[in-house]
């Protein structure tokens, strides 16, 4: 497929971050990444390896190409030097809306004026921080979810003054790297899946945290009933917990809805360090979990 663009820069080494530079440098792109610690991208690539080895998952991308793609990534912590000739730039930063104006700014002020942006963000659109940028216009929402396991779609969305070409652009970038763009017609936060999933998570996190039913037992019943290899309290480790509870923030913080309030417990693990698989404990125990034991959905195994 023809690749809209030529160089991507990622801003944010984290989780998804990491995963966004692998596949575009995957889908032929030349890439670029930032992070203010040196270290950042490197922690991030081999927690990702370690993770899915010990889960068993074969990436979208065949293992042997890992080490060669992550070479060629150009990582830098001087954003000017990162966003050199860039022609797309994805801001993959932590869910707090001030951080991601200040980066949105310090990416306005670095990249050339070609470059479109996009914002990772799970839930804020890009209204929040598109005038941040100094070109509004150019300013789209990108959201990616687990695209190196095969969740292969993207939320894609508009600001305020988002061109067209911007949009198609966005789209025909999300296709180059074999995801399934769904767009959003106007804003609403969560996008498409995500709000779908946000729906899912609030109620499990309700349930598991006024101790209405045990969260293996969530998880038990999402997997019978989808037939997917991990429950919702198992996807959110592998996000992490402080992610978690900052999406689920950014809901109450616009409802004030005491309903949308994350559950105390779940707080109360992130202060533990209980943050999922990059912590080795969340809801589960890594690297051996338990509900990847072959009895953990069988009825006559004792629970």
């Amino acid at each position: 497929m023809d690749r809209p663009f030529d160089k991507v820069t990622v801003v944010g080494a984290g989780f998804l971050g990491t995963q966004i530079a692998l596949l575009s440098a995957y889908s032929g792109y030349k890439v670029s990444m930032y992070d203010t610690k040196e270290s950042a991208f490197d922690d991030t690539y081999k927690r990702l390896v370690a993770d899915f080895k010990n889960r068993g998952i074969n990436p979208v991308i065949p293992w042997d190409k890992w080490d060669e793609l992550k070479n060629s990534i150009k990582f830098s912590t001087d954003l000017a030097v990162a966003l050199r000739d860039t022609d797309f730039v994805v801001e993959a930063v932590f869910e707090e809306i001030e951080t991601k104006r200040k980066v949105f700014k310090l990416m306005g002020d670095n990249a050339p004026t070609k470059a479109i942006f996009a914002s990772n963000s799970s839930s804020m659109p890009i209204s929040r921080m598109e005038e941040a940028s100094g070109r509004p216009e150019r300013c789209i929402n990108t959201h990616f979810y687990l695209p190196l396991q095969g969740m292969n779609m993207t939320d894609l969305a508009p600001g305020t003054r988002t061109l067209a070409e911007v949009m198609d652009k966005g789209d025909a970038w999300i296709r180059s790297l074999g995801c399934v763009p769904l767009r959003v017609k106007k804003e609403i936060l969560g996008f498409c899946f995500n709000s779908v999933w946000r729906a899912i998570k609030r109620q499990t996190l309700y349930m598991w945290g006024n101790d209405f039913v045990d969260f293996r037992d969530i998880d038990r019943a999402w997997r019978i009933f989808s037939k997917m290899p991990f429950g919702p309290f198992a996807l959110m480790d592998t996000v992490g917990l402080d992610v978690v509870y900052d999406i689920e923030m950014v809901y109450y913080n616009d409802s004030k809805d005491p309903k949308d309030k994350p559950p105390e417990a779940l707080l109360q693990k992130i202060k533990k360090g209980e943050l999922g698989v990059k912590t080795g404990k969340g809801f589960y125990t890594y690297p051996n979990p338990e509900f990847q034991n072959p009895d953990f959905l069988n009825p006559n195994s004792k629970k």
